[in-house]
């Protein structure tokens, strides 16, 4: 019998592979649009992070920023424990679906999905 190593006890893949890929696949989209965020004059980024790194590396701290977002979810999705994993992970797919959603819109229309309302 072989005792498991220390990174191997409580490091688990978050989720099934269905729901990792759409964490991929939504962090992707807004990575896309964040990208064009800096390309368009008519939206722009509002996370300070972003757009520090883009003003310090330009497009490459952009995805610097993007692989940064996601190592700290990826991360803390292994951390976690089921099923706190599997509602992190899935929080976060909703979130950035929301986020990825808004960002397609604002650059195809100029006008975002979610406006603030100001009275």
């Amino acid at each position: 019998m072989t005792e498991p190593s220390p990174l191997e006890i409580g490091f688990d893949r978050p989720g099934p592979a269905s729901l990792r890929a759409a964490f991929f696949t939504v962090w992707f989209v807004d990575l896309v649009a964040t990208i064009l965020f800096f390309t368009v004059p008519y939206a722009y980024e509002l996370n300070p992070m972003t757009v520090f790194l883009y003003d310090l590396l330009g497009i490459v701290g952009v995805v610097f920023a993007a692989l940064v977002y996601a190592g700290f979810v990826i991360g803390i999705g292994h951390v976690l424990s089921r099923p706190f994993d599997v509602g992190f992970v899935l929080t976060v797919v909703v979130l950035y679906t929301l986020f990825a959603s808004n960002n397609v819109v604002l650059l195809i229309s100029r006008e975002p999905l979610l406006a603030p309302i100001v009275p």
